[in-house]
């Protein structure tokens, strides 16, 4: 492997259940409900979201209710049991009614003035805002930061941040899913499109939380190498995306290289049968 220059943002240590861009989201998620004075998180996301784990543990420690809109037919899983045993209430739900999450939180909390909802991922300008915040942590510049992506939400906070420190560098987005052009889109509702940003729809490896034998044997190795752990539904990628890009002499040799690890190491779970 290549990474002679690159480093590595390790945003996987802040906590092992509310890890990553997840506690960076919730953090002014949950500022918010508590000014609001709401006690009880609503929120949507599939069976083995991480972003479900990350609200059930921030809502337990701080003395809040939390429910979860799951989407599809009634499982039960690893990550779903943390879940409960941190006290959220599961409503599984098909995957037409899913598609209108607001709709689902009036069905069923329009009458609880304690409920505040929060979007699938945690998607907010308060999740931006957190996002942002790991700009302002680094201790160097960069030519390149990378990052993982599904609905766009941390990648909008980073090129806030690097627009607000007047950085040049150029920020690189792998969208985990197919069609992943749509994030531009997303991350143009907060924060300014630039050419600083760059999007890489080729490394989905089918799409979200889909692997190839290629990606297990590429996590396998970078892990036994380097001691990191990835999970195959986003870091996993973006890694490979870095790997590829240098050999490909897009991103030459000599550049420094930041990826930013979301954590999100539960979506081994969900795959362990390929490894």
């Amino acid at each position: 492997m290549p990474f002679s220059q690159l480093f590595v943002k390790r945003d996987d240590l802040i906590d092992p259940y509310i890890s990553g861009n997840k506690w960076r989201k919730l953090k002014y998620i949950l500022a918010r409900a508590k000014a609001e004075n709401k006690t009880h998180l609503v929120t949507f996301g599939g069976a083995y979201s991480n972003h479900l784990l990350a609200t059930a543990a921030a809502a337990s420690r701080s003395g809040l209710k939390s429910t979860a809109f799951v989407r599809g037919e009634e499982v039960k899983n690893e990550m779903l049991l943390l879940c409960s045993l941190f006290g959220m209430k599961l409503i599984f739900t098909d995957r037409e009614s899913y598609r209108n999450k607001q709709m689902l939180f009036q069905q069923h909390f329009a009458d609880d003035a304690q409920a505040y909802f929060i979007d699938e991922g945690g998607a907010s300008v308060e999740a931006t805002i957190g996002c942002a915040e790991v700009i302002g942590e680094l201790s160097e510049t960069y030519d390149h930061i990378f990052c993982a992506a599904g609905t766009g939400t941390t990648a909008a906070g980073l090129l806030k941040g690097i627009q607000q420190h007047g950085l040049h560098t150029k920020l690189h987005i792998i969208p985990v899913l197919k069609g992943g052009s749509f994030i531009k889109d997303e991350i143009a509702k907060y924060t300014l499109l630039s050419s600083h940003l760059e999007l890489h729809l080729d490394y989905h490896f089918g799409g979200y939380a889909k692997t190839t034998p290629e990606l297990i044997e590429f996590i396998k190795t970078f892990t036994a190498q380097t001691g990191l752990l990835l999970d195959p539904v986003y870091t996993a990628k973006m890694f490979y995306a870095i790997q590829d890009l240098q050999y490909k002499g897009i991103i030459r040799q000599e550049e420094k290289v930041l990826a930013v690890h979301t954590g999100g190491l539960m979506g081994l779970f969900g795959m362990k049968d390929k490894f």
